[in-house]
């Protein structure tokens, strides 16, 4: 075994004594596979990497770490755009191997370990005819989207995911294990929903379940990227009286050759497309979602009802496999998607970096729309969101040039934008980050800055989109 610097051997031995997942160091069987996360842009070699298999070893971990003054950094599912689930020295710890799903059908609820993905959650929910609203990926992580705020394919219907959260369970920067609920350390469950990894681990979330599926009606009109103006225009005004049950989204892409199974008209055409999912029946579904297959005319119509799990794993290959992706993101709101912001988006569309990069335009309603801007730590609620994803897999484009445009676009929407940011899509930022996270949080700035004094005033958890105490 490789030996790391800087720490107490014999205290580390003897955390290893009790330790049920693994503690690894740089050179160890599986360190190089505990530390990866889905960005490559970052390659970040931790002194330790503990794989946890429950709060026990969470709770040992954080007290080792803290004792021996190692900086922090906690991995879900490892989506993380920022990098944050990793650090150069210190302690990953890494909670995937926390993937554990129990629903309780009685109760309607559904209780997920700190590392699981949405896969598995939607896995043992989705054969219930039960959903908790997640992401709109399979592997994305469920504590960092959900810790985020939590953008998914129902929330039009039944909101995001920490407007879906009941309680957690939490270890703190003190190495307790604490429950958060609207009953019990009530001012950390709001903080907890939409607050980010700021107030401590949280081992494992409580969510409550609502009916869907298995099999809904899925809206996917690809239209040809040149008509994106008109398109745009189209879906905007469509979506401004859709009912409750429609949760869609905008998408500017290029098809690739892989992975098998894409639509052969599709293939390598820069294209624009709105997808949309309808939360009830599929054959009321199919009527309403249909003006969506009629704003132009598309270069192929993949519409048609599927299992809800079936949907929720088709836009992975749209993220590309983990560890071979370099990618740098931005997220503004809207108050409107104007004509003159559609311009923007359309001519910039046309000049994108990469082909893997993508516009991703979701439009916030419904249900979303009726949780107040304080309720919840999440902050105001706009009605569009523009997230700018500049992505390679490849080396013809360098990272600083992925960055330099991202931010020039970005920076060109800001006079159509409202203040704030989806953190959960916002890259790693050299400088301004501090003034990044106050504006995504708006009036619950101060708040979440006296809960960080009251669980983490000495800041043991600051790998993440800080809230300093």
């Amino acid at each position: 075994m490789a030996v790391a610097t800087g720490l107490d051997e014999a205290r580390f031995d003897e955390l290893g004594q009790w330790f049920r997942g693994e503690l690894l160091r740089p050179g160890d069987l599986g360190y190089d596979q505990g530390r990866q996360l889905w960005n490559a842009m970052f390659d970040k070699r931790p002194e330790v990497v503990a794989m946890c298999t429950g709060a026990a070893d969470v709770i040992d971990a954080v007290n080792f770490a803290r004792e021996q003054g190692l900086r922090v950094a906690v991995r879900g599912g490892g989506h993380s755009v920022a990098g944050l689930g990793s650090l150069d020295g210190g302690m990953m710890i890494n909670l995937s191997r926390m993937d554990g799903v129990h629903v309780d059908r009685k109760a309607g609820t559904v209780r997920v370990e700190g590392g699981a993905t949405w896969g598995d959650v939607d896995r043992e929910t989705q054969a219930f005819g039960l959903v908790a609203p997640g992401g709109i990926v399979s592997d994305t992580g469920v504590a960092g989207l959900t810790l985020g705020g939590g953008l998914g394919w129902v929330r039009g219907k039944y909101g995001l995911s920490c407007d879906n959260l009941l309680s957690a369970e939490v270890v703190t920067a003190e190495g307790e294990l604490l429950t958060a609920s609207a009953t019990e350390n009530a001012d950390l469950y709001w903080g907890l929903r939409g607050g980010g990894g700021n107030f401590g681990i949280v081992t494992s979330f409580e969510f409550g379940l609502h009916p869907l599926g298995p099999t809904v009606m899925v809206a996917l009109p690809i239209y040809p990227l040149e008509e994106a103006p008109s398109i745009l225009r189209g879906w905007r005004d469509f979506m401004r009286s859709a009912p409750d049950e429609v949760t869609s989204h905008a998408g500017i892409w290029t098809f690739p050759g892989e992975p098998p199974g894409l639509p052969p008209e599709a293939v390598g055409r820069d294209v624009i497309f709105t997808a949309a999912v309808y939360a009830g029946a599929v054959e009321e579904g199919e009527r309403v979602l249909g003006p969506l297959r009629e704003l132009g005319a598309p270069i192929v119509d993949i519409s048609s009802p599927m299992p809800f799990r079936a949907l929720q794993s088709s836009f992975d290959p749209f993220f590309g496999v983990k560890g071979t992706v370099r990618a740098y993101w931005k997220s503004l709101y809207l108050t409107e998607l104007s004509d003159a912001a559609i311009d923007v988006i359309a001519r910039r569309a046309l000049a994108r970096p990469t082909p893997w990069t993508s516009f991703n335009i979701p439009f916030f309603g419904g249900a979303v729309t009726r949780v107040g801007a304080q309720e919840t730590a999440f902050g105001p609620r706009w009605p569009f969101m523009v997230s700018i994803d500049a992505n390679s897999v490849d080396d013809t484009v360098s990272d600083e040039e992925l960055k330099r445009w991202t931010r020039e676009f970005w920076a060109e929407l800001q006079q159509f934008s409202a203040e704030g940011a989806y953190l959960n899509f916002v890259g790693e930022e050299e400088q301004g980050m501090e003034e990044i996270v106050k504006l995504a949080y708006g009036a619950n700035y101060e708040r979440l800055r006296e809960l960080k004094r009251k669980y983490d005033p000495h800041n043991f958890f600051r790998i993440n989109q800080n809230v300093a105490p």
